[in-house]
């Protein structure tokens, strides 16, 4: 009867210790829910509900300023050359700028909201992007530029050039 009781008493503890695990998944639905709530309401706020366009069911937001001129195609291998300036969405402050330094870059390697954005536009062409949190830097901190984890960014593009 000891031994039952021991047993018992053994299982009790361990189940009573299990805690509900780390979901990844819930926290990341949470996220979006506020990245596209803060989105929203800033449109709103901005009057810019009849220029802001959302791409298909990203959260992201684009705004074109100058559509520019030419027939592209946008792959992940095209080279694009632009002039940008990022800001936090929620305070304003830029956190990351080319500063007319002119940057190149594969459109495969820059931030997913990007990636979708850019091709909204043509050759010497303008548009400003509203990328929830999970589409730009995520759930991770980015020290050297001073973006905090979970940050919705805005970013005004110019696209000065595209090499296929």
């Amino acid at each position: 009867m000891n031994r039952v009781v021991l047993i018992l008493l053994v299982l009790c503890t361990g189940l009573s210790s299990c805690k509900k695990g780390y979901d990844a998944a819930e926290q990341v639905r949470t996220q979006a829910a506020i990245d596209d709530k803060l989105i929203q309401d800033y449109i709103a706020d901005k009057n810019l509900s009849t220029v802001a366009k959302r791409i298909d069911t990203t959260g992201v937001y684009y705004i074109v300023k100058v559509p520019g001129t030419g027939n592209d195609l946008f792959t992940n291998s095209t080279r694009i050359t632009v002039d940008y300036e990022g800001r936090i969405l929620t305070t304003g402050e830029v956190f990351t700028t080319s500063n007319k330094f002119h940057p190149t870059f594969s459109l495969g390697e820059v931030i997913k909201g990007w990636q979708l954005g850019i091709p909204q536009i043509k050759k010497g062409g303008k548009v400003r992007l509203l990328i929830p949190s999970r589409y730009a830097y995520g759930a991770f901190d980015q020290p050297d530029i001073g973006l905090p984890a979970n940050s919705v960014v805005d970013f005004d593009i110019e696209l000065l050039d595209i090499t296929n």
